[in-house]
């Protein structure tokens, strides 16, 4: 396992986050505690420290478990959990962005893990009610008060993230140093505007569902098996067009001598240098095969197949502005004389 910077902090963590959503059984897809602690160890074991989880995974049990698996060298770890999503259903002030619940969730989580301090809290998702202002001076005082070190926010509106961190660049507080979205060769939409906006900031990028909700290791790839899975075929992103691309992948790990898995996982970590896929398992067997993704590279012929087979229409107005005559128009013949940064 190697480390990277986290974004513009100096942070240091493991190429590869361990996803503990699985950690509890509350939600019926995830593992018990003993097999939770066979995967935490394996990951520990191969060098890695970066573990992501959250308020609400399995009702809290997710944080429960892990603040009992990182008591021997707390310090060792950086801790990323969340805010935003409910803890009580009926009580409208225990979700949300705003203030109130922040500073509520936030508590709750360092008990749960048993911990002072988060390395890194992210914003769950934007609500679409509270003030920008609101939630990053709420997240500059926790940061200030050392319970938090950084933030990071996933699942949020690509202009919404710019507003928040040009206002807290601007005021001296915290900014987002890394942002958390759903991404994988069946996902490409936030090569938008997403990427584009997190690169422009220096944040990181840690892709949830790396694998596709499953699609991309191959079991979907001729039909839904009949052992209790009980998502629709909509939930689990099954269409023709997500079967030619786990297809496609399933090829090239039987070229390359491995699975699928450790195939879309590596296109991601390919993608760009600060891209830190989060990789959550059931069983210690998953994380091992996922691990082994560190072991090579996809080749550049696999890996311009894979970006073709999968790519998306970027739409209005990167299609338009890409477009020959439109970059004449905007620079006339002198474009290729013009040396300038692209943050990429």
């Amino acid at each position: 396992m190697k480390y990277k910077l986290f974004g513009k902090s100096g942070l240091r963590v493991s190429e590869i986050c361990l996803g503990a959503m699985t950690f509890g059984e509350e939600w019926g897809t995830g593992a018990d505690k003993e097999e939770s602690k066979k995967i935490f160890d394996y990951f520990v074991n191969q060098g890695g420290n970066f573990i992501d989880t959250a308020n609400r995974y399995t009702e809290g049990t997710s944080e429960r478990f892990l603040g009992e698996f990182i008591a021997h060298d707390r310090d060792r770890f950086v801790i990323a959990s969340k805010y935003t999503l409910y803890d009580k259903r009926d009580d409208i002030n225990a979700s949300g962005n705003h203030r109130k619940n922040m500073m509520r969730s936030v508590e709750n989580s360092l008990k749960r893990l048993n911990t002072s301090y988060l390395d890194l809290l992210w914003v769950h998702m934007w609500d679409e009610t509270t003030p920008v202002e609101e939630m990053m001076k709420g997240l500059e005082d926790l940061v200030s008060s050392g319970k938090v070190h950084y933030i990071g926010v996933s699942d949020t509106p690509a202009w919404v993230v710019s507003k928040a961190n040009t206002l807290s660049e601007l005021r001296g507080w915290a900014a987002f140093v890394g942002l958390q979205i759903e991404y994988s060769l069946i996902q490409r939409t936030p090569e938008r505007d997403l990427i584009p906006m997190a690169h422009h900031f220096g944040m990181a990028i840690t892709p949830w569902s790396p694998l596709g909700a499953g699609m991309l290791t191959g079991k979907y790839n001729e039909s839904i098996p009949s052992n209790g899975v009980r998502l629709s075929e909509k939930s689990l992103k099954i269409n023709e067009h997500n079967r030619s691309i786990a297809k496609e992948v399933s090829s090239i790990a039987q070229e390359l001598g491995v699975t699928p898995a450790q195939v879309a996982l590596n296109w991601l970590r390919q993608q760009h240098s600060q891209i830190i896929p989060i990789v959550g398992s059931r069983k210690v067997t998953q994380i091992k095969d996922s691990l082994a993704c560190l072991d090579f590279v996809i080749p550049n012929e696999q890996l311009q197949r894979l970006n073709k087979i999968s790519a998306i229409e970027l739409g209005f107005p990167h299609d338009f502005l890409n477009q020959p005559a439109v970059r004449v128009n905007v620079f006339g013949d002198n474009e290729k004389n013009l040396i300038y940064h692209r943050n990429s």
